[in-house]
């Protein structure tokens, strides 16, 4: 299967989840390599501080099965075996797998069953990867707060994302509220989450954390605004469209327009509506400014080609020998995925559900 259509099918099957199994959620896997005395306690997070939830029972082959009742927001949750923790997020009511090999699990570990598990996955792999020449320079490490930012900035207010600004490596925080660039990055997730999660428990404490540590002359007024999660800029991608054309991404969002930047396959069951509703926008607002950048994941080009031509915006193919690159630079979990650019060519808004589109869209105008 190739990546493409690992996120697609990714997407279906939490989808699937989320149909049965009540209000819950569910954690299953296997923790091998435990001792007699081990004990394999379920944790929980209140802003910034670890507590016991629950312990985890596991059977002697190390199989384990758990459930937790939903508590209406995305979270973060981690196992931890003496002095050593695995984390993983939960956004819903889905089913999340953790495999771990005792007495290393924070290492040794593997985890799936939702695009942001395995985006959470991606994170620890970079910190892990940026850690091999010594933890103390993980945080000081300019690629690795690149990469960071850019999982950040495509999803501002994802619990991932909340996982990222509070992570510390050997006692340091990846991003600093000290360091004026890295506080403005935690503004904007403040924002972010500000905007989108208004009764999330979070919102609060992220506020909070940003204007704490801002700084100001005696002089200088109150200003109790939080900056928007433009701080990194966008990504190119350079595709060809059905006639052969090569476009750029960022040659379109340098235009001065709005830009709907959208991931989708034209071969899933509702793409025929989603374009149409789409349409809908393009029509009401591309007199104005609006441009639609269309990247197709599908498998079959030729089946693109014949919805393509039929497309007044720009449509490109991403097909399995393109690889992911614009999939994992925009944190792609599920199809289809939309981000908006406003008319400085920054990301400042991603849509995760189509109803809120023209109006999000309708803001930038």
């Amino acid at each position: 299967m190739n990546n493409t259509s690992k996120f697609i099918a990714l997407s279906l099957s939490v989808l699937l989840a989320s149909c049965g199994g009540g209000n819950k959620w569910h954690l299953n896997g296997t923790i091998t390599g435990l001792s007699d005395d081990d004990m394999v306690v379920l944790e929980g997070n209140n802003q910034g501080y670890w507590y016991p939830m629950d312990t985890i029972k596991v059977s002697s082959s190390g199989s384990y099965s758990y459930s937790h009742e939903a508590q209406g927001y995305p979270d973060i949750y981690r196992l931890r075996v003496g002095d050593k923790s695995v984390y993983f997020p939960i956004d819903s009511i889905e089913t999340v797998t953790l495999s771990a090999e005792a007495p290393d699990i924070d290492t040794r570990y593997t985890l799936s069953g939702s695009p942001q598990a395995a985006n959470l996955v991606r994170v620890d792999s970079l910190i892990v990867a940026a850690a091999k020449d010594g933890a103390a320079s993980v945080t000081a490490n300019a690629d690795l707060k690149r990469q960071l930012g850019q999982m950040i900035i495509a999803d501002p207010a994802g619990i991932v994302t909340y996982y990222i600004i509070n992570k510390s490596v050997a006692g340091k925080p990846l991003f600093n509220p000290a360091v004026k660039d890295d506080l403005k990055m935690i503004g904007a997730v403040a924002n972010a989450f500000n905007e989108r999660r208004p009764e999330d428990p979070r919102t609060g404490y992220l506020r909070r954390l940003f204007l704490s540590n801002r700084t100001k002359s005696p002089s200088q007024p109150e200003n109790t605004s939080l900056p928007v999660a433009n701080e990194v800029r966008a990504f190119d991608i350079r595709l060809f469209d059905n006639t052969g054309k090569e476009h750029s991404l960022l040659d379109v969002t340098s235009k001065g327009n709005v830009v709907i930047l959208n991931f989708t396959a034209y071969t899933a069951d509702g793409s025929p509506a989603f374009n149409m509703a789409l349409n809908k926008i393009y029509e009401k607002y591309h007199s104005q400014g609006l441009e639609i950048f269309q990247v197709s994941l599908d498998n079959d080009e030729y089946a693109w080609k014949q919805t393509a031509k039929n497309l007044p915006w720009i449509t490109v193919f991403n097909g399995p020998n393109d690889g992911d690159k614009a999939i994992r630079d925009y944190n792609v979990g599920s199809l289809p995925a939309i981000f908006i650019f406003d008319r400085n060519g920054d990301v400042v808004d991603r849509v995760t559900d189509m109803a809120s589109l023209e109006s999000a869209v309708s803001r930038r105008m």
